[in-house]
């Protein structure tokens, strides 16, 4: 019983650190990146469909995303989710493919977005403090030895131990990319 409750514990702060690297993902470093675009919902024919299941996503330059639809008479629709989306980024539409240029970093918004990405840690850490208490409640509530829980308890945290260091190598990695120029 102990092994399933560290197991599925497991599960639990590996999908909470892969949730984190989702949300850093969304920010963006100055560079082009399709993540950036993994929100956007565009109206076609009346649903609403993710962009990339509309469209070819690919990166020309370093700092420019290029957005070839599938149907192109959805490029209007396209354009119009892209604005409505409100990633800070302006659409060109050329007839055939919508062009995003994305504008070099500020030191100020480089710092923002460090500081957002903090957040995004941080709250990455009270996730797997909630997942520790929930582990440590149903130990309590086994049937078993005192020392087998304690022992169990220990294994808990050192998980959290194991995936906090995880969150602080990729805050250091995401700091690092968003401060380069």
């Amino acid at each position: 019983m102990i092994e399933e409750i560290l197991e599925s514990t497991e599960l639990e702060m590996v999908e909470a650190i892969q949730n984190m690297e989702k949300r850093f993902s969304n920010i963006r470093a100055g560079r082009a990146n399709p993540a950036i675009l993994d929100g956007v919902m565009v109206n076609y024919y009346g649903a609403e469909t993710p962009l990339k299941q509309l469209a070819t996503i690919s990166i020309p330059e370093a700092r420019q995303l290029s957005i070839k639809p599938f149907d192109r008479s959805s490029i209007g629709a396209i354009e119009k989710g892209i604005y409505e989306a409100n990633i800070g980024l302006t659409p060109n539409n050329n007839g055939e493919v919508i062009i995003l240029n994305i504008p070099a970093l500020t030191e100020e918004t480089r710092k923002e977005y460090v500081k957002q990405a903090k957040q995004y840690a941080e709250d990455g850490r009270i996730v797997l403090r909630n997942i520790r208490q929930d582990a440590n409640k149903k130990i309590d509530k086994l049937e078993v030895t005192e020392d087998e829980a304690k022992e169990a308890q220990e294994e808990v945290q050192e998980l959290i131990r194991k995936y906090n260091e995880e969150i602080d190598e990729k805050m250091k990695a995401k700091e690092t990319e968003l401060m380069s120029v």
